[in-house]
């Protein structure tokens, strides 16, 4: 299991305490494989882009109009967090749904 994040997210933080055994990637400074990236756009679409996030505040108007794809390579640290892939299943965000398909209590 591996959960795709930022370090400094209080959320991820959260993640990564209830799932000890999950290897955790920092987006910022790892990135996210194509692979995994492809999957989760494939999956999740435009619910992917932290569209609440400061980065986002940051980007002009056309910069904003770029894919979904173009954005999160663009800017990493944009990607709703964290992403969580088990197995061949992706989760995205820590919401009780996410916890209970999980197994955290």
């Amino acid at each position: 299991m591996e959960i795709y994040g930022l370090k400094t997210c209080d959320t991820c933080r959260k993640a990564i305490k209830a799932l000890p055994e999950a290897l955790f990637v920092d987006v910022r400074a790892d990135g996210v494989p194509a692979d995994v990236m492809a999957a989760a756009l494939a999956t999740f679409g435009d619910k992917l882009v932290n569209t609440r996030s400061t980065t986002w505040r940051g980007l002009s108007d056309a910069e904003r109009q770029g894919t979904p794809q173009d954005l999160l390579g663009a800017h990493p640290t944009l990607m709703k967090r964290p992403l969580v892939a088990d197995g061949d299943t992706l989760h995205l965000g820590w919401t009780k749904d996410v916890q209970a398909a999980l197994g955290v209590a």
